[in-house]
């Protein structure tokens, strides 16, 4: 999964794209990766995340790799690497719950 990183849409003051964009993409690939391996009567959300941030996002494509370390029956464990030119700028954990589906999508 990947954005492209704009100076006037996604910067801070500090002249660094703001630290929600990065850990937005890697909270929705995390997800993403763990829904790709479940059935559509199961459902994810967040449960928490450990977001480390290497250097400042520049300008430019963000890739980030996500994978499913653990899925158990409620809770999974996730990894996720983001890059910019193939240099690590940041990287995550994070735990999500597993549950039912509503009936009634």
């Amino acid at each position: 999964m990947a954005i492209d990183i704009d100076r006037a849409r996604h910067f801070n003051p500090q002249g660094v794209a703001h630290g929600g964009v990065a850990y937005s993409l890697a909270d929705t690939a995390m997800g993403g990766a763990l829904t790709s391996q479940m059935p559509d009567s199961k459902w994810c959300a967040t449960l928490e995340i450990k977001f480390n941030y290497h250097v400042g996002v520049r300008e430019g494509r963000l890739i980030c790799d996500a994978s499913v370390l653990h899925q158990g029956k409620r809770i999974a464990n996730i990894d996720a690497r983001l890059y910019q030119d193939d240099r690590l700028v940041a990287s995550a954990n994070g735990n999500f719950a597993i549950f039912d589906a509503p009936l009634d999508r």
